[in-house]
């Protein structure tokens, strides 16, 4: 009944009036991408890579009970049940998560969260905020973070030194990630004429073309010139 709503439309513009407040934030995520993930990144690319793999895969695992909540949410029972067997799997025959033994099985992760199933809802997009320490983001999607912190039976079940490790997991899987893309994260933070501007402009394509799931994320009938480059400098004439 919830996925009969329909989806809420694709947005084609930039809806982003509390700019002021967000440039703000964007400046401290900036800092502490400089004090501590740009370098922490590079302190944990010492770690052998298969190391930095296994605690990956044990993060992407931790992540699949939520996944598979908003799949349910959403209507969508083939990736729930995707994401349950590659859980299963994983879990039994890839040493607790370590070993991502179902993707050669032919279980792919679908990824998804409860911004995507605000978004099957027919919630609108709202306007585009940035999180401290989180990053880009729009106001649909930040309420989706909020609950997905709730919604993971992982995070509720997960109590002191368990927990403790959840997180660790976590933390590392994203200092992984900030060193594998860090020519794009620099390219974007600290050579463009407006790492805000760009940032903003890269975060709201992608997401909407995650949420189209291959379909046009302009819009019905928009056309190739309404692709929005963030590589592009905004003040060039």
């Amino acid at each position: 009944m919830l996925a009969a709503c329909g989806p809420a439309p694709q947005p084609t513009g930039i809806n982003d009036p509390l700019e002021p407040m967000n440039r703000a934030v964007h400046g401290l995520n900036k800092g502490l991408d400089t004090v501590i993930l740009r370098p922490g990144a590079k302190a944990y690319g010492v770690v052998p890579e298969p190391v930095r793999q296994g605690v990956s895969n044990v993060a992407d695992t931790l992540d699949l009970p939520g996944d598979m909540a908003n799949h349910l949410l959403q209507g969508r029972i083939g990736p729930a049940t995707t994401n349950f067997l590659r859980f299963g799997v994983n879990v039994v025959f890839g040493l607790g998560g370590l070993m991502d033994v179902a993707t050669e099985a032919g279980l792919p992760r679908d990824s998804t969260d409860f911004g995507e199933t605000l978004h099957v809802w027919g919630v609108g997009e709202g306007p585009y905020v940035e999180l401290p320490g989180f990053g880009p983001s729009t106001m649909r999607d930040a309420v989706g973070l909020a609950v997905d912190l709730g919604l993971n039976p992982v995070n509720r079940v997960a109590k002191g030194k368990d927990a403790t490790a959840v997180t660790v997991a976590k933390v590392l899987a994203r200092l992984r990630d900030r060193g594998r893309y860090s020519n794009t994260v620099d390219s974007i933070l600290y050579e463009s004429a407006d790492s805000y501007a760009q940032a903003r402009l890269l975060y709201l394509q992608n997401r909407r073309f995650e949420l189209s799931r291959g379909a046009d994320a302009g819009g019905e009938g928009a056309a190739a010139d309404d692709f929005i480059d963030p590589y592009e400098d905004p003040y060039a004439e």
